[in-house]
């Protein structure tokens, strides 16, 4: 009996990366029997076929955390991957990306990809926002090789999802850190000015310094649906100081007079951009919630 992690599932095989090796496996059905689900990241104890590189998953060790969009476990953080130029940054989808992973209790970072483009250097911008609001920011350029050490020590001896919408570069950016990945890469649709997706499935990356690597496939939009009104300020992370002084202990930071985020809002402290999509992305909790009644 070994110990591995599950690299990679299709059609109810198991690819579990263990001995440096990667062994085909399947379930055993007592995992069916309790509606046990393996899930990519999860690790397993294995009992090998001899002279074969297959095998039985017999035990699931315990998890530290699941994630189910995308679907995988033991993720020790999220590098949130936006472009400067081509496409244009979404700073209201990227707020979706942190919300999400807020949720999940991950450790963030923020990348900010193709700043070749942007002659203007107006991504500089986008990095005071963010990093004044509690992330790490890293710029990266793959045609000038700009951040790419960065990344790589962000992802030594981690599992790490590499998210964003599609077209940001985040399969040029692995290729770029780990040349033995070989990723494919899309290019930008010049008509709707969006990425092509090329990530097709989830699958766990091995790195050659250490650790893994989940590129996901992109997204357009993100759906909160699992995330309340009043649960949504713990994950504006710039919010945490002032929101125990508001007026109301159950202030929404929109309403109520009194409100020490408001305050906070309009000295300059708390960026207003980030207040303003806290506002609509509130209100859109809060119109789904009140159409479930």
């Amino acid at each position: 009996m070994i110990t591995g992690t599950i690299v990679k599932g299709i059609a109810g095989f198991y690819y579990v990366k263990a001995e440096e090796k990667i062994f085909e496996c399947k379930a055993r059905g007592k995992f069916r029997n309790v509606n046990i689900t393996p899930y990519i990241g999860d690790i397993v104890k294995i009992i090998p076929n001899e002279n074969q590189l297959t095998g039985s998953i017999i035990e699931i060790l315990p998890r530290k955390n699941l994630l189910i969009r995308p679907p995988v476990a033991n993720i020790d953080q999220a590098i949130i991957v936006f472009a400067a130029k081509s496409p244009d940054p979404k700073l209201q989808l990227l707020d979706r990306f942190l919300v999400l992973v807020e949720e999940q209790n991950l450790d963030i970072c923020i990348c900010i990809n193709k700043i070749d483009l942007d002659q203007e250097k107006e991504y500089e911008a986008v990095r005071l926002i963010y990093e004044k609001a509690g992330y790490k920011v890293i710029l990266t350029s793959t045609v000038f090789n700009i951040g790419i050490e960065e990344i790589k020590k962000e992802l030594i001896n981690k599992t790490t999802v590499f998210a964003g919408p599609s077209g940001v570069g985040k399969s040029s950016l692995l290729n770029t850190v780990d040349s033995n990945l070989k990723l494919k890469t899309g290019d930008i649709s010049q008509k709707v000015k969006r990425g092509k997706h090329t990530t097709r499935h989830v699958e766990l990356l091995p790195l050659k310094e250490g650790g893994f690597v989940l590129d996901t496939p992109g997204f357009s939009s993100l759906s909160l649906e699992n995330i309340s009104s009043n649960m949504l300020q713990k994950f504006f992370r710039e919010f945490e100081s002032y929101r125990d002084y508001c007026k109301f202990s159950e202030c929404s930071h929109i309403h109520e007079p009194q409100c020490m985020i408001k305050q906070k809002v309009d000295e300059g402290i708390i960026d207003k951009g980030r207040y303003e999509r806290y506002k609509l992305i509130y209100n859109e909790l809060e119109s789904a919630r009140q159409r479930r009644w």
